[in-house]
């Protein structure tokens, strides 16, 4: 009888190429997973940790289960990320991301560097950027969170925090924006707080350097930055429920087009500024490609959870019927960034300030001028404006951003 686990000779070539693997017998490698693709120097697999898909990326330096068994499915993960345990499906992780144990991170996540979260964090669909740290018992689908400027200041979500993001008519059309890429990806911007034992009922906008009360629900947005917001219970009512009846339908559609327009823009930053930086790593290209692929996968998601819903309005009035009729109309606006004047001249300074140091991408862009990294947010922002703009002309009706202006 043959004892040797699935994927014994796998567990053997990953200790032969400088893996620690303190109990091999304990380890399950599918047979889709090509070992060239995991690198053996400073790797660490802890006992009862389970690595499937083909996808599956990991880079130098990974420890993977330290306190508790990991199931990792078709996920990239850069240098030195630590998942400590839980199961990580279809999601990348940057350098240094990690995770407490008990963690669900399902697909279409995105972590990038030391971006971070204790134990029992439930995450699908959601970008985190660097130094973005969440505590324990938290449920956070759907958002995207900038903020900070390094480990010591980052943005950060209290424990036990919730972002709701389905309603009682099945719609997921609630994507929550907390700061913005433009700004974000500079590395500039106060950091955003989120109190514990509260939550976010999706889709909001927030503000960088807001603090959100522990213990508030936030029902609105607070695009503004640098508040305060304590929010209240609302008060008790009884009244008929109306299903599909979409109050607030132009705030919903707004903030689903913005959070769009920064998944293009971010798109952009990841093709045309962070690309050589991933290709100077050891399994650098392929991580890259898993981002640009969670980008893409995101868009996709927002796009559809739109047109379902718009298919659900009944168009009692002119506007909802005019989402109704032409919400499949605008996921054509948003396969492409605008190309905008703004682009080349901030693409070419920021190529002479990264060229021949050799510095890492987190120490680059801290080290811009702010010359430069205005340049670079006039850029996105430009991205996000144009995007919008043509989402407003093709449902005028609806006047998307009206209180905008």
């Amino acid at each position: 009888m043959d004892l040797k686990p699935r994927g014994y000779d796998k567990v053997v070539e990953l200790i032969e190429k400088g893996a620690t693997v303190p109990n091999p017998f304990s380890l399950d490698i599918g047979d889709e997973v090509d070992v060239a693709r995991i690198a053996g120097k400073e790797v660490i697999l802890y006992p009862g940790c389970r690595i499937y898909g083909a996808a599956t990326v990991i880079s130098p330096g990974v420890k993977l289960g330290a306190e508790a068994p990991v199931t990792l499915d078709d996920c990239r993960l850069g240098h030195g990320v630590e998942l400590k345990g839980g199961y990580f499906k279809k999601s990348v992780f940057l350098d240094r991301a990690n995770m407490g144990s008990g963690a669900q991170v399902r697909e279409g996540c995105l972590l990038e560097e030391e971006a971070n979260g204790a134990h029992c964090v439930g995450l699908k669909q959601t970008i985190l950027f660097p130094f973005v740290t969440l505590g324990s018992l938290i449920n956070f689908c759907d958002c995207f969170m900038a903020g900070g400027t390094s480990r010591k200041d980052h943005s950060e979500v209290g424990s036990s925090y919730i972002h709701f993001n389905f309603t009682p008519d099945g719609d997921k059309t609630t994507a929550s924006l907390f700061g913005d890429v433009a700004r974000g990806v500079m590395l500039t911007q106060p950091p955003i707080f989120l109190g514990g034992q509260g939550g976010a009922v999706g889709p909001v906008r927030v503000g960088f350097g807001t603090v959100i009360a522990a213990g508030s629900i936030l029902r609105r947005d607070v695009p503004e930055d640098g508040k305060l917001v304590a929010a209240d219970l609302p008060p008790d009512f009884v009244r008929d429920r109306h299903p599909f009846k979409y109050r607030g339908l132009t705030r919903i559609v707004r903030n689903n087009v913005v959070y769009l327009a920064n998944l293009v823009a971010l798109e952009e930053w990841y093709k045309k500024v962070r690309r050589p930086f991933f290709a100077r790593q050891e399994m650098g290209e392929s991580v890259y490609e898993g981002a640009l692929e969670v980008l893409a996968q995101a868009k996709e998601e927002r796009i559809k959870r739109l047109q379902v819903m718009a298919e659900k309005v009944p168009g009692a009035d002119p506007g909802s019927r005019e989402f109704h009729e032409r919400g499949i109309e605008l996921r054509e606006l948003f396969t492409t960034a605008p190309e905008l004047s703004g682009e080349q001249r901030f693409l070419a300074a920021f190529q002479t300030a990264a060229a021949g140091a050799r510095r890492g991408y987190i120490e680059t862009v801290q080290g811009l001028t702010p010359d430069i990294s205005g340049m670079g947010v006039q850029w996105l922002e430009q991205i996000v404006e144009a995007l919008c703009t043509k989402a407003d002309a093709l449902l005028p009706t609806m006047d998307l951003f009206r209180d905008q202006h």
